[in-house]
């Protein structure tokens, strides 16, 4: 059944497509490839399908094939002396979890998708998540790829080294690159140590400031922490309204909240739970906190990071909402998280601005909620288009990115065109043209129009 790989995770984009091809190889997505250059037909790759940005959802016209990996699953190696896994593209996040801890390791980049989410889409979107804290996004923990161009040549790059200096680093070039560029088929990844030991807390407050400078006294005491969300009070009353068995970690609600999640990965290290005690005392000695929960046990913990993971989900149950995955500088991100949801709700009467996520890479989910009532597609239609451009235009002002992790796929394509640098947007348009200049790869994504109408006008 083709229905659910035509429409995007959030339903806001839906597609056509005469058919899925499901090769199992990388030869299959070879032969596939230069046969669909042949005839001209453009392919849609797709892992998990969970875009949150379109980025997998064929276009309207039922002009392109979707290209799905999710047979390609092996894992092909996991070298516990070089810390690496080969993993091919279909490989589902949970799964590659699920080996490297066998193994007595673990990939360190986790998300909410992680049950759906594939490798091949955490490389070509450079994934992010909750950890990147410490470890980074994909960019870092990607240490070769294996792809196939838009010519029909397989690139060769899983081989790990160092040091490789003969040229530009083609391994970057495809992480991010949304399928635009090639169809990534497997990527050697970085491992880290097991955790041996961790403590997980939920912390209430007054401000962001106040979480801001939480954590810069944790980056002075230790390295162990992991993850460090911030979580302001409307989120969290939604999660407690609308997702069964949630309750609020705390005796009261507090205008905002942070979770914190502190990992050893050695039997001689410093408890977790000691050095989140120790800091928490001291945060509390200088006022940067009103009260805390320091977990007990696992299950605890998982509810406390249920809480986190379950906000795009009660927001949806909600109502309609405009999401924007936005970065500033970090700080900064305290006064714009405050002072962008004043202005928005003053701009936007009836609407609720918020935002939460993963404060200490100055990246943000800044949701901009539909007012009580409304109808969801008169609003999408009519008033969406215009906070997201506002919001945009506030980010920009702040010297930041309108999109930190999530991509640009087809929804943010125009803004992009919109607001993007110059420069950028010549080298976007000058890689895509030179690599896909039959715009056969994931086209309406990622790049805008003009690329091709500047081409066909020369």
């Amino acid at each position: 059944m083709i229905a659910p790989w035509i429409r995007d995770w959030r339903g806001r984009y839906w597609g056509a497509a005469p058919a899925i091809l499901a090769p199992e190889n990388t030869a299959e997505v070879e032969a596939i490839v230069i046969r669909a250059g042949e005839l001209g037909v453009p392919l849609v790759p797709q892992g998990g399908n969970t875009s949150m940005v379109g980025g997998a959802t064929p276009p309207a016209d039922g002009s392109a094939l979707i290209l799905s990996l999710r047979r390609m699953k092996r894992i092909r190696e996991l070298s516990l002396e070089d810390n690496k896994v080969v993993a091919e593209a279909g490989v589902i996040l949970d799964d590659l979890h699920a080996a490297a801890d066998a193994a007595g390791r673990r990939f360190p980049l986790s998300l909410g998708a992680r049950g759906s989410a594939t490798v091949g889409g955490l490389v070509s979107t450079n994934a992010g998540g909750t950890q990147v804290l410490r470890f980074g996004t994909m960019r870092r923990l990607v240490a070769g790829i294996e792809a196939v161009l838009p010519n029909g040549q397989v690139y060769h790059g899983l081989s790990a080294l160092k040091k490789d200096n003969r040229g530009y680093d083609f391994n970057q070039l495809l992480i991010g690159g949304e399928g635009t560029l090639g169809v990534v088929t497997a990527a050697t990844l970085e491992l880290v140590p097991a955790v041996t030991d961790r403590c997980v807390a939920w912390v209430g407050m007054s401000s962001p400031e106040e979480a801001l400078r939480l954590l810069r006294v944790f980056e002075a005491e230790t390295t162990q922490v992991e993850s460090f969300e911030i979580v302001p009070e409307d989120s969290l009353s939604l999660v407690l309204k609308h997702i069964p068995g949630t309750r609020n970690p705390l005796s009261r609600l507090h205008p905002w909240n942070v979770l914190i999640e502190a990992c050893a990965t050695s039997p001689i290290a410093e408890s977790p739970r000691t050095v989140m005690e120790r800091v928490l005392a001291a945060g509390f000695d200088d006022g940067l906190f009103d009260d805390a929960a320091i977990a007990t046990s696992e299950a605890q913990a998982n509810d406390f990071w249920r809480i986190r993971e379950s906000l795009s989900e009660a927001e949806k149950a909600r109502g309609p909402a405009t999401q924007h995955d936005i970065s500033v500088a970090i700080n900064l991100m305290p006064k714009f998280m405050v002072e962008a949801a004043a202005e928005l709700a003053a701009r936007f009467p009836g609407t609720e601005a918020s935002a939460f996520g993963h404060l200490g890479d100055g990246n943000v989910h800044f949701h901009v909620r539909a007012p009580v009532g409304a109808d969801p597609a008169k609003w999408y239609a009519e008033q969406a288009p215009l906070v997201t451009a506002y919001v945009h235009d506030l980010v920009v002002a702040s010297g930041g990115s309108i999109s930190a992790e999530h991509g640009i796929g087809q929804m943010k394509r125009e803004e992009l065109e919109r607001l993007g640098p110059p420069a950028r947007l010549s080298m976007l348009s000058a890689i895509k043209r030179a690599m896909d200049p039959a715009q056969l790869f994931n086209p309406g994504k990622l790049v805008p129009d003009w690329t091709y109408n500047d081409q066909a006008n020369s």
